[in-house]
């Protein structure tokens, strides 16, 4: 089963033979890090929501409750679903979800094991960059001797956080600027390091990490002392021929990529955006933002100076 470290996964029930899951859109104070906090809006008490976890086949209902002061909608990113289901109005027949009501999207999981997110499409600037999405797996039912021992999610994030003077980390809790947003926190499931939770694997494990993001930034995300394989992108399988190797994935907006790695080299290994600025909270010249660790659990050294 795919783990988003510090985030939860959407629970269900079987209702008629469906998979029932409920997401409330509502206001939630957020902490990015140690006394910062951010007036955010989330699903189900979190940003990013929680993680939706199905299956190839499942027949699936997505309650989605609108507890904003602004009507909103969810779009299934990637997932092919009847066009009522996607979540675009008033493009599509999809409906807005005005606030104080609900809809309920009905489809059946078509697409293949993969790595796919859910987020609003209703004004978008805001509501996506005000923490309004979450990521979305299709497990595989079939394990095999590919099977990862650990598999990771990792959504991608970034905030513009307004009254907060560059360079400055004075604890408090700030609303968020979506008219000219400049970008100073850089998340890993909703938190900056040095919250952001390490990545545990056992000597010998093979390892997926998989990346998601919505917002604005594209980020080439880097392994230290390790060469993974490009398994996965947006959600479909890259098959074994045309997988390359690498250090640094790419992670545009919009894309999910999926990597693999043999844990062979034990330590504590930095994983980060490569974006110098990515790399901080607030432009603080010490190590924070878009930054987390493979710790091998068999040897935990101090974190290497960056």
């Amino acid at each position: 089963m795919v783990i988003t470290p510090g985030i939860k996964d959407l629970p269900y029930t079987i209702v008629k033979g469906r998979k029932f899951f409920e997401l409330t859109a509502e206001e939630i104070l957020w902490e990015l890090v140690d006394g910062i906090v951010i007036k955010a809006w989330g699903y189900n008490g979190s940003t990013p929501g929680p993680t939706i976890h199905v299956f190839p086949g499942d027949k699936v209902t997505i309650r989605v409750i609108n507890h904003l002061p602004h009507r909103t909608s969810v779009h299934w990113h990637g997932l092919e679903v009847p066009n009522l289901m996607d979540g675009v109005p008033p493009l599509e027949p999809s409906p807005y979800i005005y606030p104080g009501e609900y809809f309920d999207y009905s489809f059946t999981i078509c697409n293949p094991p993969g790595t796919y997110m859910y987020h609003s499409h209703v004004e978008v600037p805001i509501q996506d960059n005000a923490g309004l999405f979450g990521g979305l797996i299709v497990e595989n039912p079939c394990r095999t001797c590919d099977t990862p021992d650990k598999d990771y999610l990792c959504i991608l994030q970034e905030w513009a956080v307004n009254a907060l003077p560059w360079g400055d980390l004075t604890p408090g809790t700030y609303p968020l600027n979506f008219v000219k947003p400049m970008f100073n926190f850089f998340t890993i499931n909703g938190k900056s390091y040095p919250q952001t939770l390490p990545l545990q694997v056992d000597c010998g494990d093979k390892v997926k990490i998989r990346f998601g993001n919505i917002q604005m930034h594209h980020h080439p995300i880097h392994l230290h002392g390790h060469q993974f394989r490009v398994t996965g992108a947006d959600g479909f399988p890259i098959q074994p021929a045309a997988q390359i190797c690498k250090n640094t994935i790419l992670v545009a907006s919009g894309e999910t990529w999926d990597v693999e790695f043999v844990a062979n080299n034990p330590g504590v290994w930095p994983m980060h955006c490569h974006m110098p600025h990515h790399v901080t909270n607030n432009g603080v010249p010490t190590l924070g933002g878009m930054f987390t660790t493979v710790n091998y659990t068999d040897m935990n050294p101090n974190v290497p100076e960056y």
